[in-house]
């Protein structure tokens, strides 16, 4: 198999941040009390996946992230289109849209805590409000650039609001849904395991938290590799996703081609 130039490149540089990570506290810059070698790092994170509460704490995360980024892409989609074919409702909500959007998730951590204390209930609030907007806002771009002769001619042909949605405005957003379906991947394992961080409930953000505060800096350094991972996992995942549904566009063709 032959990597590509761009694969290489990505593979050394990695390869460098890693060596950085061993040298830097062996040669005193940093001190190994706070980053640890990378090789030590490595030992704790075996001693980790020997253990129970480490595969019990990643269910927890990746259940968090599953369920708020399906709740988020269900909602996000069918508002957005509900919102983007009708010009009126556009209008209507485009302010409220842009004054809710920029408000952080985090921001919203009194009120989950309120509402579900410290359980699965309040990952997904929040995993949900931050990834929702990704999806909503990409959805309504998505609508708004529905070629607008094929509107006239659908509506010539007399198709239902269904068959239009079906046939012509989903077609055009479908790259836009999938672009927000990309982001919303990313912010929903940010915000699981933030929220597990911040809040304690079950999950890696958890036991990143209970190594910090027991003084096992390499064990929590390891777990925050693993979350790294995780984050590499989800965008390898999605994309590939992304171009196996998009397969018949003309910029996934061209992609192949080159």
């Amino acid at each position: 198999m032959t990597l590509r130039p761009h694969t290489v490149l990505g593979i050394a540089g990695f390869g460098t941040f890693l060596l950085l990570l061993e040298l830097v506290p062996r040669i005193g810059i940093v001190s190994p009390e706070f980053l640890p070698p990378f090789s030590d790092m490595v030992v704790a994170l075996f001693q980790q996946l020997l253990t129970a509460e480490f595969w019990l704490a990643l269910l927890d995360t990746l259940k968090g992230w599953f369920l708020g980024l399906g709740i988020a892409v269900v909602l996000g989609v069918v508002i957005g289109v509900g919102i983007g074919i009708v010009p009126v409702l556009r209008e209507l909500t485009a302010s409220t849209i842009e004054f809710l959007r920029p408000i952080p998730s985090v921001a919203l951590i009194p009120l989950a805590v309120l509402m579900f204390d410290t359980n699965l209930g309040s990952v997904l609030m929040l995993v949900v409000y931050a990834s929702f907007w990704q999806v909503l806002v990409q959805t309504l771009y998505g609508v708004h650039d529905v070629d607008p002769v094929a509107r006239e001619t659908a509506r010539s042909f007399r198709l239902g609001r269904w068959s239009e949605v079906r046939y012509v405005v989903w077609p055009s957003a479908l790259p836009y849904v999938m672009t927000g379906l990309r982001l919303a991947a990313s912010v929903a394992l940010i915000l699981a395991i933030t929220a597990e961080l911040i809040i304690g409930a079950p999950g890696l953000g958890n036991q990143i938290g209970v190594a910090q505060s027991g003084g096992a800096i390499a064990s929590m350094y390891a777990l925050v590799l693993v979350t790294g991972g995780l984050g590499v996992g989800v965008d390898v995942l999605f994309r590939r996703l992304e171009r196996w549904a998009l397969r018949w566009h003309q910029s996934v063709r061209r992609e192949v081609m080159a």
